[in-house]
């Protein structure tokens, strides 16, 4: 998310009740976060870098999985949550994905983490450039993002193959914050990852786990049906 589409996706404003309701929005704790998690596997003893960190609830499980854990995000205020979550002793940083990280040493992670950040992005290929440059020789990349059907089907239609920017109105603890995404389909995002060099490795688009059918049947259900996300995962090639 660069700074001019802040003004839009205002998480600076957002980020207290953002961070509030991701810690038990079914979207987030009980879909997104697990299957990412997943997707990460072992990462006892890594370099991660947590591109577009928010709130830290991603970095939170990663450090209790053995990482030491670096993030980055574009929004002051989310990375003042992350702080309080995280303590002292993380490494944060605010930085806009889109512009380079000359702060952060080529080779330097041995896994990026990328939670639901690159539907901001109108072009994908200078952020995965610079992620391709801070991965050590053969580090991973692991990212989710809105599933290119799922944008189809909240438009009720539309134009699959193009890419396109489009809006939403979320509403959250009784405050509506609006936010924008882009679309783009399942083969643009494939090449953008190989133009800058990943290779995939594996690709999922994620189950709810069974205990939101008792928290929220009516979004496990549809999550069951019809998926929200997907999630990649990548060598740097």
């Amino acid at each position: 998310m660069t700074a001019a589409e802040a003004r839009f996706n205002d998480y600076d404003e957002f980020a207290r009740v953002y961070a509030r309701v991701s810690e038990t929005n079914p979207y987030n704790a009980l879909y997104e976060l697990p299957a990412i998690l997943a997707m990460a596997g072992d990462v006892r003893g890594m370099r991660v870098l947590d591109a577009g960190c928010g709130p830290g609830l991603h970095a939170a499980r990663l450090i209790e999985r053995g990482a030491a854990v670096t993030g980055i995000d574009l929004s002051g205020p989310m990375l003042a949550v992350a702080r309080e979550r995280l303590g002292p002793g993380v490494p944060l940083h605010q930085a806009d994905l889109t512009q380079p990280l000359a702060f952060l040493q080529e080779g330097s992670f041995d896994l990026v983490l990328s939670s639901l950040v690159m539907h901001y992005l109108e072009r994908w290929e200078p952020a995965l450039r610079e992620l391709r440059r801070v991965l050590a020789p053969r580090g991973r990349l692991v990212v989710s993002t809105v599933h290119p059907f799922a944008d189809v089907h909240s438009l009720g239609g539309g134009d699959y193959f193009g890419t396109y920017e489009y809006g939403e109105d979320w509403e959250r603890e009784g405050r509506i914050m609006r936010v924008r995404f882009w679309h783009r389909p399942l083969g643009a995002m494939l090449a953008a990852f190989r133009d800058c060099g990943f290779a995939l490795d594996d690709i999922a688009e994620p189950l709810p786990l069974p205990e939101m059918a008792l928290s929220a049947r009516d979004t496990y259900q549809e999550l069951s049906r019809s998926p929200q996300f997907v999630i990649f995962s990548l060598t740097a090639s």
